[in-house]
């Protein structure tokens, strides 16, 4: 029998301005130093003209001392357990709950590629998304 217990991933990183529902995301095959550095210059890149104040919260990758920060973009460390203090942890419901429930994708590139097409939809909707973080 084939071994089906091998599981395979790809995340999604999100940036969301609280004031208009701004969003950012990247979708991306790991979680470590190397994505978030790839997310962070990406966030900064779009907005140039902008001071970005990120809040992340206290992941290993969030937090290490080899991310380059770009000139625009200072990071916040809330305290641990207050999500509230996270508006891109209210984001994530929305796709689950629209998008992806009692679904089964044939590969991972099926499931990504939906994944791009929700969290497109969801870039474009700032009033919704504006709803979810406010």
């Amino acid at each position: 029998m084939p071994d089906n217990s091998t599981q395979t991933y790809v995340y999604a990183y999100a940036a969301v301005s609280a004031a208009d529902g701004e969003l950012d995301i990247l979708i991306l095959p790991q979680v470590n130093n190397h994505c978030i550095q790839i997310f962070l210059n990406e966030v900064a890149s779009r907005h140039r003209n902008d001071r970005i104040i990120l809040a992340l919260d206290e992941a290993g990758w969030h937090c290490s001392h080899s991310l380059k920060l770009p000139h625009n973009l200072r990071l916040l460390m809330p305290p641990p357990y207050s999500p509230e203090f996270n508006p891109a942890k209210n984001l994530w419901d929305q796709p689950r709950e629209k998008s992806f429930h009692n679904r089964v994708f044939d590969s991972l590139d099926a499931l990504e590629n939906h994944l791009e097409v929700a969290m497109r939809d969801m870039e474009k909707d700032r009033e919704c998304v504006y709803s979810l973080v406010a």
